[in-house]
């Protein structure tokens, strides 16, 4: 049997190819699918199914282009209605590819239609030796049960279904059984997710919180509460996942615009965005642009930050960074990548536009701020037990999902020093970018973020627990 794991860390991503005798199934594809063509091409294999195990939410998967380009049959749990021709399979139907079996166990809790993979190779056992898990169990966690695929049900609803599922059907399976899911750390999928991309059952059994003894009404409320915030694409990626996105090469490729061009854009509601590190950024942008760097999870954020509809012009530091960022941002259904800055920062400077920073300061000089600078606001604007498990002296925090939401509550001096922090860094500058769209006049953004200032050994303040 041939099998292969392809990690996207930029989604926290994992998609799988199983092949054996010449045919191949892919599982959870990514929208670019030229990687699993080219993988099996390289081993003499034919895609006989592409194989979802559920409507994604945080990527938009490439179903539809991988069967028009390879004419293998899609494959969805039979609760998942897809609006194009597919196999429906549900529990104990079989898939197979050469001397391997692909048995489908229904495993619903973080959407209704959510199935796994067991990966019998017959020429080693008749025992499973692997599990795809999809959505359902993490290496660490388990998937959330709040987010659009269960639209119609509760979350306590799914995470009854979530339950049922673990207990009666996967923790079932011998310890030796590899598990290999979706997602990894940084996924919005789940909540404590590990860096690690696979595991055995065994290993989750004991290690994994959420597969600990309890009783089922413990389990659902430990699920349902305090689950961050669901980003807004998800829903609409769940359903353009339903429908099936369009190929990659239908996507308009940007065009090259002037200074005077992007300024015009600019003024009729394009979001400039700047993919840019903080560095760069700081050091001089396009005002009123959004930071997200491409050097991050750029695309769940800008996911979580732009409109889906919105019209977008690209700045960035080489036109081969405007195409990666823009099939970053069609992986998350951003498609309306408009154009972008000919020749970068650099020539909206030289035509005398205006040109905004925001500085950079360490941790140090945050310490020495705090200190002599009576006025100086803090804002920490990573999520919330990011926060609560300790921040700067005197920061508020205000999450960068949430920000521009929560900012009128917050009742800041647009004119006051205002230093930002997050964990790095990078989610940091792009609050910054919004805060100065905010009218935001003084504003800092401080690098190495609380992770530095925790092994700078500075003074941390811990949010009271109620």
């Amino acid at each position: 049997m041939f099998f292969k794991q392809f990690y996207l860390g930029c989604l926290a991503h994992a998609s799988y190819l199983i092949g054996s005798d010449g045919e191949a199934a892919v599982v959870d594809p990514q929208r670019d699918v030229d990687q699993y063509i080219d993988e099996v091409r390289t081993q003499n294999l034919k895609i006989k199914y592409i194989i979802e195990t559920h409507l994604h939410a945080d990527f938009i998967s490439g179903h539809r282009e991988l069967t028009a380009r390879t004419g293998a049959e899609i494959v969805f749990g039979e609760k998942a209605g897809a609006a194009f021709a597919h196999r429906a399979v549900k529990e104990g139907d079989e898939l197979n590819i050469g001397h391997v079996k692909l048995r489908i166990m229904e495993t619903p809790g973080h959407t209704p239609e959510s199935i796994c993979l067991l990966v019998v190779d017959t020429e080693v056992s008749d025992d499973p030796q692997k599990v795809l898990t999809g959505d359902t169990l993490f290496i660490g966690d388990v998937g959330r049960p709040d987010l659009a695929g269960g639209k119609g049900y509760t979350p306590q609803e799914m995470a009854g279904m979530m339950y049922d599922s673990l207990h009666g059907k996967l923790l079932k399976l011998n310890d030796t059984v590899e598990v290999y899911p979706a997602h990894g750390a940084g996924s919005m999928c789940g909540k404590n997710l590990s860096t690690e991309t696979s595991s055995t059952l065994g290993q989750q059994r004991q290690f994994n919180y959420a597969l600990q003894p309890m009783t089922k009404s413990q389990f659902v409320k430990m699920m349902t509460t305090d689950l961050p915030e669901a980003p807004a694409y998800f829903a609409k990626d769940a359903e353009i996942n339903r429908a099936g996105a369009a190929a990659m090469d239908q996507l308009p490729q940007p065009k090259a615009l002037t200074p005077a061009e992007v300024f015009k854009r600019a003024q009729g509601g394009a979001i400039i965005l700047d993919v840019r590190s903080a560095a760069e950024f700081g050091a001089g942008h396009v005002p009123g642009s959004l930071n997200i760097g491409l050097g991050g999870q750029f695309a769940s954020w800008a996911g979580s930050l732009i409109p889906l509809s919105s019209a977008i012009v690209i700045v960035a530091e080489s036109e081969e960074k405007v195409g990666e960022a823009q099939l970053r941002l069609a992986r998350v259904g951003l498609e309306n990548v408009d154009g972008f800055l000919a020749g970068g920062i650099f020539s909206w400077d030289r035509k005398g536009f205006e040109v905004a920073a925001v500085p950079q300061i360490s941790v140090s000089e945050l310490k020495n701020l705090i200190k002599t600078q009576a006025d100086l606001q803090v804002i920490d604007v990573r999520r919330p037990p990011e926060y609560q498990s300790g921040h700067a002296p005197g920061a508020i925090t205000a999450p960068l999902a949430k920000l521009r939401e929560v900012l009128p509550n917050l009742q800041l001096d647009l004119a006051k020093p205002t230093a930002v922090i997050c964990a790095g860094g990078y989610r940091s500058s792009a609050a910054t970018s919004i805060l100065q769209q905010k009218g935001f006049a003084n504003l800092l953004n401080v690098t190495g973020g609380t992770t530095a200032w925790i092994n700078a050994g500075y003074e941390v303040e811990v949010a009271a627990t109620t």
